[in-house]
């Protein structure tokens, strides 16, 4: 893949409009807010639609991934199933044709049930791994895309693996011994899906204004969410067509196929259209282990200059650990607690990632307005109510679910990309790449609390995985506090 420059002679009408650049100044290397580095570094050229839409596309590419295989099909419905237990212990929960209800008290401990909440533990065991290496990784990958201006060469690389991991997947057959290599498929296709991320974060501002940079970051939330939507209902028209039956492992590999397709179809557009920014100069050019020495003067640098945004990486990585454990967890809960079937998830899948879609794009020009902080605040609110309400309501049944998880949604896609707008407000010229790893690595660094807490809760429960849910709403509940202390991006950033 090659790198394309900006489209100067485009005849497309501009979506979004730089504002005149103020006078230079001098770099003295602080952090300064988006608004000021946006004016420095700007144009008062147009930026093209195509740029902003085929920005936007790479969540469209990737979401496959997270919605189709981690969160609503390959994940609930295959890898953590009777598929990968035991012959003898998977016939045993088998009764007159029906697989038992495992949330009831008198099931909860039978071999085969137990057998199921080690498959949900291990799971989470995997992701807790997973969260340690994009920690370690991120930032300092980050670092060197700066130094180097390779931010889109970085993204390829990483989106490439993830691609990779997805074709793998393709020959994760439904035995017993093949569990651990699906959780590490998956493991690892949430590092370097992780690590493309903040690469791709770091290409915001070259597709935004600081008065749109909110609702640009919902945009592409926003086209994930639709592309969920698309891949799901592909799914389900599938399995209504006779194509795909849920109860063979070949439909989980195939799947695995389609979601390798689309992910190299649909990330072509941001490598052709969006252009790279430029070099950080006050970036060094180290090697890779000397990039952690120079991570540390960075978070330095932040601890002195610009100090609330170090405290927003910090919270923010608690409650997005929170925000991340609920798509891994959630549609686990829906199988084994709410006994929703493969079909069930897909629909479930489609609607929520429908009802996600509008509110993101909706909410990133509420950002504009009102600010992100207050975005992601009331979106991290209704989100602990809900996961409060499902687990003291969980004996109303499917309906409940249902209610909580249309709730639910609408506010987990805002949460999200206020969170990236917030921090491209307070983002460094030519250090974007750095500080989303940074981003990526707060946010993972915290990654074991929301899992541990899952496999804990659920080991101390006689591994009823309904319980996994309040260490969910612990690492929240914290991360909610934690953000009241922040300082809110200055006014001047934000559209009056």
């Amino acid at each position: 893949m090659t790198s394309m420059g900006p489209e100067s002679n485009s005849s497309e009408p501009p979506i979004f409009k730089a504002p005149p650049a103020p006078p230079a100044a001098a770099n003295t290397g602080a952090i300064r807010p988006f608004a000021d580095v946006f004016q420095e570094a700007g144009s008062e050229k147009p930026i093209p639609r195509k740029r902003v839409f085929s920005w936007a596309m790479w969540d469209w590419a990737t979401q496959p991934f997270n919605s189709v295989l981690l969160t609503f099909v390959w994940v609930p419905s295959f890898l953590v199933s009777p598929f990968f237990l035991d012959p003898a212990v998977a016939a045993s929960g088998v009764v007159n044709g029906e697989e038992i209800d495992c949330d009831t008290a008198a099931n909860a401990t039978t071999e085969f049930c137990r057998a199921l909440g080690s498959l949900d533990a291990n799971l989470g065991w995997g992701i807790m791994i997973a969260g340690i290496l994009i920690a370690l990784l991120a930032p300092v990958l980050g670092q060197r895309a700066d130094a180097t201006g390779h931010r889109k060469l970085m993204l390829g690389i990483f989106t490439g693996l993830l691609i990779a991991c997805q074709l793998a997947m393709v020959f994760v057959s439904g035995v017993p011994a093949l569990f651990w290599f699906g959780v590490a498929m998956i493991a690892f296709g949430s590092v370097v899906g992780e690590i493309a991320g903040a690469n791709y974060n770091a290409l915001l501002v070259s597709v935004s204004t600081p008065k749109t940079v909110g609702r640009v970051s919902g945009l592409g939330w926003g086209f994930g969410y639709i592309g969920g939507i698309v891949a799901l209902v592909i799914v389900v028209g599938l399995i209504l067509g006779g194509v795909l039956d849920g109860t063979q492992s070949i439909t989980f590999q195939l799947i695995a196929a389609g979601a390798t397709v689309w992910t190299i179809i649909f990330s072509i557009p941001i490598f052709r259209n969006v252009p790279e920014p430029p070099a950080s100069p006050d970036a060094k050019k180290v090697g890779f282990f000397a990039g952690y020495v120079e991570l540390v003067r960075s978070i330095g640098r932040l601890w002195r200059d610009h100090r609330p945004t170090l405290w927003f990486l910090l919270a923010s990585a608690v409650y997005r650990d929170g925000l991340a454990a609920v798509f891994t967890f959630g549609t686990v809960i829906a199988g084994r607690v709410f006994g929703f079937g493969f079909t069930d998830l897909v629909i479930f899948g489609i609607v929520l990632n429908l009802v996600a879609g509008v509110s993101t794009i909706v909410a990133g020009r509420l950002d504009d307005r009102v600010g992100p902080k207050v975005v992601i605040l009331s979106a991290i609110g209704g989100i602990l109510a809900c996961c409060l309400i499902v687990f003291f309501g969980a004996s109303a049944g499917k309906g409940l679910f249902w209610a909580a998880g249309i709730a639910l949604a609408l506010f987990v896609g805002p949460a999200q990309a206020a969170s990236r707008s917030f921090l491209a407000r307070v983002t460094p010229l030519g250090q974007e790449g750095e500080v989303f790893g940074l981003y990526a690595t707060t946010g993972r660094a915290a990654s074991w609390m929301a899992a541990l807490l899952w496999g804990l809760f659920i080991g101390l429960a006689a591994n009823q995985t309904l319980y996994g849910i309040l260490g969910i709403a612990a690492v929240l509940a914290v991360g909610f506090v934690m953000l009241l202390f922040v300082k809110a991006p200055p006014r001047n950033s934000i559209q009056s």
